[in-house]
Protein backbone atom coordinates (compact mmCIF):
# COMPACT_ATOMS: atom_id res chain seq x y z
CA UNK A 1 0.00 0.00 0.00
CA UNK A 2 1.28 3.52 -0.82
CA UNK A 3 2.44 5.64 2.08
CA UNK A 4 1.52 9.31 2.59
CA UNK A 5 -1.38 8.96 0.16
CA UNK A 6 -4.17 10.28 2.38
CA UNK A 7 -4.16 13.70 4.03
CA UNK A 8 -3.41 13.68 7.73
CA UNK A 9 -4.43 17.22 8.67
CA UNK A 10 -8.12 16.61 9.39
CA UNK A 11 -9.47 19.25 11.72
CA UNK A 12 -12.86 20.71 12.65
CA UNK A 13 -14.02 23.23 10.03
CA UNK A 14 -17.22 25.27 9.78
CA UNK A 15 -18.93 25.32 6.36
CA UNK A 16 -21.27 28.29 5.97
CA UNK A 17 -23.92 29.06 3.35
CA UNK A 18 -24.58 32.77 3.90
CA UNK A 19 -27.45 32.98 1.41
CA UNK A 20 -29.46 30.43 3.40
CA UNK A 21 -28.09 31.35 6.83
CA UNK A 22 -26.98 27.75 7.31
CA UNK A 23 -23.70 26.52 8.81
CA UNK A 24 -22.38 23.20 10.07
CA UNK A 25 -19.26 21.97 11.81
CA UNK A 26 -17.48 18.90 10.45
CA UNK A 27 -14.03 17.41 9.96
CA UNK A 28 -12.22 18.51 6.80
CA UNK A 29 -8.84 19.19 5.21
CA UNK A 30 -10.16 22.24 3.31
CA UNK A 31 -7.69 25.14 3.51
CA UNK A 32 -8.96 28.61 4.40
CA UNK A 33 -7.75 31.79 6.05
CA UNK A 34 -11.15 32.84 7.47
CA UNK A 35 -12.22 31.89 11.00
CA UNK A 36 -15.49 32.02 12.91
CA UNK A 37 -16.51 31.73 16.54
CA UNK A 38 -18.82 28.71 16.72
CA UNK A 39 -21.76 28.02 19.06
CA UNK A 40 -19.53 26.16 21.50
CA UNK A 41 -17.34 29.26 21.99
CA UNK A 42 -14.34 27.91 20.08
CA UNK A 43 -12.88 29.49 16.97
CA UNK A 44 -12.77 27.31 13.83
CA UNK A 45 -11.63 27.77 10.22
CA UNK A 46 -14.50 28.96 7.99
CA UNK A 47 -15.24 27.78 4.45
CA UNK A 48 -17.92 29.83 2.68
CA UNK A 49 -20.27 27.96 0.33
CA UNK A 50 -22.42 29.26 -2.50
CA UNK A 51 -24.86 26.35 -2.38
CA UNK A 52 -25.63 23.90 0.39
CA UNK A 53 -28.41 21.47 1.20
CA UNK A 54 -30.31 24.41 2.73
CA UNK A 55 -30.29 26.44 -0.48
CA UNK A 56 -30.09 23.87 -3.30
CA UNK A 57 -33.46 23.48 -5.07
CA UNK A 58 -33.26 19.68 -5.13
CA UNK A 59 -32.91 19.42 -1.36
CA UNK A 60 -35.32 22.23 -0.47
CA UNK A 61 -38.11 20.81 -2.65
CA UNK A 62 -38.32 24.00 -4.72
CA UNK A 63 -37.01 22.50 -7.93
CA UNK A 64 -38.86 23.39 -11.08
CA UNK A 65 -41.42 20.69 -11.74
CA UNK A 66 -42.20 20.25 -15.40
CA UNK A 67 -45.93 20.63 -15.94
CA UNK A 68 -46.86 17.71 -18.18
CA UNK A 69 -50.26 19.16 -18.97
CA UNK A 70 -48.66 22.46 -19.93
CA UNK A 71 -46.32 20.65 -22.30
CA UNK A 72 -49.26 18.87 -23.92
CA UNK A 73 -51.20 22.13 -24.21
CA UNK A 74 -48.22 23.89 -25.81
CA UNK A 75 -47.88 21.04 -28.30
CA UNK A 76 -51.60 21.22 -29.16
CA UNK A 77 -51.36 25.00 -29.58
CA UNK A 78 -48.36 24.66 -31.92
CA UNK A 79 -50.19 21.97 -33.93
CA UNK A 80 -53.32 24.14 -34.18
CA UNK A 81 -51.23 27.15 -35.28
CA UNK A 82 -49.48 25.04 -37.93
CA UNK A 83 -52.83 23.76 -39.20
CA UNK A 84 -54.18 27.34 -39.33
CA UNK A 85 -51.12 28.45 -41.34
CA UNK A 86 -51.60 25.48 -43.66
CA UNK A 87 -55.28 26.37 -44.24
CA UNK A 88 -54.38 30.03 -44.76
CA UNK A 89 -51.73 29.15 -47.36
CA UNK A 90 -54.20 26.81 -49.12
CA UNK A 91 -56.81 29.60 -49.25
CA UNK A 92 -54.19 32.03 -50.54
CA UNK A 93 -53.18 29.54 -53.27
CA UNK A 94 -56.86 29.06 -54.27
CA UNK A 95 -57.34 32.82 -54.41
CA UNK A 96 -54.24 33.24 -56.59
CA UNK A 97 -55.40 30.41 -58.88
CA UNK A 98 -58.85 32.02 -59.17
CA UNK A 99 -57.28 35.41 -59.98
CA UNK A 100 -55.06 33.82 -62.64
CA UNK A 101 -58.05 32.00 -64.15
CA UNK A 102 -60.10 35.21 -64.13
CA UNK A 103 -57.22 37.12 -65.73
CA UNK A 104 -56.70 34.40 -68.36
CA UNK A 105 -60.41 34.36 -69.30
CA UNK A 106 -60.56 38.17 -69.57
CA UNK A 107 -57.53 38.25 -71.90
CA UNK A 108 -59.02 35.75 -74.30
Amino acid sequence: MKTNLHPSDYRPVVFSDDTAGFAFLTQSTAQTTDTIKWEDGNEYPLVKLHISSASHPFFTGEEKIIDTEGRVDRFKNRAAAAEARKVELANKAKKNAANKAKKASSES
